[in-house]
């Protein structure tokens, strides 16, 4: 790293040691980095910012909030930007790890939650109440974001059942967390399959629906998503193709998801290019 980054970094640890609000400027951060329309300066900006919260964790290991935004941040990392399979690993067992912790803090009976037979697993998650969503939901997407990263591993991908019993919890109890993303993640889920397989698409796609009505229609990730994997699926051309110039012709500012979006209008532009040799 270039000493002007060590020198920032430095100076951004002395002002936030200084304040009594550290896990607040943190969530700040992060919420700054989500309202930018620039993924370049987020892609090249964001390095220093996990050794930042690395540091910051460091100093206070039990800060639940803390570790959540850690998880958050990596876990986007590793989603959006990297490229590198075996780095994807590393990062994305680092943000599974910091949800983990946040989740065990939470709730101390969650500690170890994953590693639960699949029955006790379910009780302990139908028990799971309103104010334990934004820790259940972080860690079920850093789990999903874990096990995306480790396709190849049937060992992994077996746990997909796990984090779509989370998410449907997350949805049971608040909907609307995180823009009604618990709902993303199950249209995604439900869309991997066709029926012939197993797969649900059609539940997929109820999904799909149910969080762009939670998102009014913001969040462009959930139609490009859509697009992909559920329209793909089903060979719906004209619903792919529909979704994906929505996704071009709207505003990609909007609060909490100016970089997703700017992101989703990126990924339209090169699935509206490679549709033809797909349908």
């Amino acid at each position: 790293m270039k000493r002007p980054v060590l020198l920032l970094l430095s100076l951004i640890a002395i002002a936030l040691a200084a304040c009594s609000g550290v896990s607040t400027i943190a969530e700040r951060l992060s919420s700054a980095l989500l309202e930018q329309n620039d993924p370049e300066t987020v892609e090249a900006g964001a390095p220093a910012y996990l050794i930042l919260i690395d540091g910051l964790i460091a100093d206070d290991p039990k800060n639940e909030d803390l570790l959540l935004s850690g998880a958050k941040l990596y876990s986007a990392y590793a989603g959006v930007f990297v490229k590198d399979p075996e780095r994807a690993k590393r990062l994305t067992a680092h943000a599974r790890n910091y949800a983990e912790r946040a989740l065990c803090r939470h709730r101390r009976n969650l500690c170890g939650l994953a590693g639960q037979p699949f029955d006790t697993y379910r009780a302990t998650i139908a028990g799971l109440q309103k104010n334990d969503v934004p820790a259940l939901y972080t860690y079920a997407a850093a789990w999903a974001g874990w096990i995306q990263a480790r396709g190849g591993d049937w060992s992994a991908v077996a746990d997909l059942a796990k984090v779509q019993l989370a998410m449907e919890r997350v949805v049971a109890l608040d909907e609307n967390h995180d823009h009604g993303n618990a709902h993303l993640y199950l249209g995604v889920m439900g869309s991997l399959l066709p029926p012939t397989l197993g797969g649900k698409p059609a539940e997929g796609r109820a999904h799909f629906e149910r969080a762009l009505e939670l998102s009014r229609g913001q969040d462009l990730m959930v139609k490009v998503e859509y697009a992909r994997r559920y329209a793909r699926l089903v060979f719906d051309r004209k619903l792919h193709d529909r979704l994906l110039n929505e996704v071009l012709a709207a505003s990609a500012a909007a609060p909490g998801l100016t970089l997703s979006n700017t992101l989703a209008q990126r990924e339209a532009r090169e699935l509206l290019k490679s549709a033809d040799k797909y349908f």
